[in-house]
């Protein structure tokens, strides 16, 4: 390739950036603007990963390197499909790539799941994490409290519901999550999986921090600790699911200790109805599960009727559709071929490309999407000669006529270093700054 190529990637978070690291490696005449709707870079790196997860946060410095390069350029404050439509920002680019991820709750369709105190656990994430886009307020008024789910944003959000607020005082949440917490009255956390134990979706590490806070007592219920062969045949075939599993059996085994919350483990309950009237949640019914020889379960008819006054559902996330773009309602995903967009007839849409959670539903690790990106970038490479070069130059100042106040690489270095500083009196890392025109004027350097 010979010619320039300039690519605009939708969406700061990993899927993103690892596209614009690998494209820019693979083509040393690419350069790539990055352009997210929030004021910061790095996506549910800062925004969905618990506060207590600082490996998790480690990737942050992998992703801070790419974003130091000389071809890749952070555009952060600028809503595609809504500050800009893709049609306006295609004539600055020859490609694009959305990679604008998931963040929604997907549904859970059971009677009473509108009822006051029944809560997305995506939402409680965003609001724990300080996103600018969120209510800082949190009805943390329930002493008992069930979590629906079995992967690791139901275990998360759990977990911080059990913690005591002064053990996360050392994180980096805003002082409004704090407060928060610290008012909570919470006692019990039930966490439900409709399946077996030899199904979870956790990974060990989210599974053995559940019992690392000294206040918090986590009981395994040994009803729906059940095993068939479908489910020791995974647990054979996956060692981190031996590794669960193992932990599940060692906990429920185990004799009980005093301390004043408790977390319970229940498995094969799967919920049937959010209890309760127009004034909040009075209690969580589940059915009883059972396995049916090859890892999957059918209800038995069995009810039972919980007591809690919240309900998080934590079953997943589901991407947003993008105004102007196709969009399966079903899966979640834009349609693609190898990470070519597709219309709704099937056919390619010139220059429009996808990676990520947008591109193949919100399933894999962090380190899966790298994968993801190189599928995506050897197809835009791939068509670099039928691709039509860009009309305009440089955006920015396109941006600029149209009122637009973005951010930039620079701006995010200013406002990390007030959000260090903010921390350092206090022993921690960095105290999050949560209402969006703030984090813009300190990133303009206002």
């Amino acid at each position: 390739m010979d010619r320039p190529l300039r690519v605009a990637v939708i969406g700061a978070g990993p899927a993103g950036i690892y596209a614009a690291d690998i494209l820019t490696k693979a083509a040393p005449n690419a350069t790539v603007d990055i352009i997210d709707r929030l004021p910061t870079p790095y996506g549910l790196i800062r925004y969905g990963v618990a506060p207590d997860h600082p490996r998790i946060k480690e990737i942050i410095v992998a992703l801070h390197n790419v974003l130091e390069s000389p071809r890749i350029r952070f555009i952060g404050n600028v809503d595609y499909g809504v500050d800009v439509k893709p049609e306006e920002l295609e004539q600055f680019y020859d490609a694009t790539i959305i990679a604008t991820g998931a963040e929604k709750d997907r549904e859970l369709n059971i009677p009473g799941i509108d009822r006051p105190g029944s809560f997305g656990g995506a939402d409680f994430v965003s609001w724990y994490d300080g996103h600018p886009d969120v209510p800082r307020e949190w009805p943390l008024t329930a002493t008992k409290v069930a979590v629906i789910g079995a992967g690791n944003v139901a275990v998360d959000v759990a977990r911080v519901l059990a913690k005591t607020a002064d053990e996360l005082l050392e994180t980096e949440i805003p002082d409004n999550v704090y407060q928060g917490l610290l008012a909570s009255p919470v006692t019990d956390v039930h966490l439900f999986s409709r399946r077996g134990p030899g199904q979870v979706k956790f990974t060990p590490m989210e599974l053995r921090e559940l019992d690392e806070s000294p206040n918090v007592e986590v009981i395994v219920h040994p009803e729906g600790m059940e095993f068939d062969e479908g489910s020791l045949a995974a647990i054979r075939a996956k060692r981190s699911l031996k590794m669960c599993v193992d932990v599940l059996q060692n906990w429920c085994a185990r004799d009980p200790r005093d301390r004043p919350r408790r977390l319970h483990l229940h498995f094969l309950q799967a919920p049937a109805e959010i209890l309760g009237d127009d004034t909040g949640v009075t209690g969580l019914r589940t059915e009883t599960q059972e396995l049916t020889g090859d890892g999957t379960v059918r209800g038995t008819g069995e009810f039972t009727d919980w007591d809690v006054q919240a309900v998080y559902r934590a079953i997943g996330y589901l991407s947003r559709p993008i105004a102007d773009l196709p969009f399966d309602h079903v899966t979640g995903t834009i349609p693609h071929d190898a990470g070519r967009v597709l219309d709704l007839d099937g056919e390619r849409v010139p220059g429009l490309y996808a990676t990520g959670w947008i591109k193949r539903g919100p399933v894999g690790l962090i380190g899966h999407t790298k994968k993801d990106a190189s599928e995506t970038v050897a197809s835009l490479l791939a068509d670099v000669e039928s691709l039509t070069p860009a009309a305009q130059g440089d955006v920015l100042p396109y941006f600029d006529r149209r009122g637009i106040s973005y951010t930039t690489w620079d701006g995010w270095k200013r406002l990390d270093e007030h959000e260090i500083g903010l921390g350092a009196p206090h022993n921690r890392k960095r105290v999050k700054v949560v209402p969006r025109q703030h984090m813009i004027d300190i990133s303009n350097g206002i």
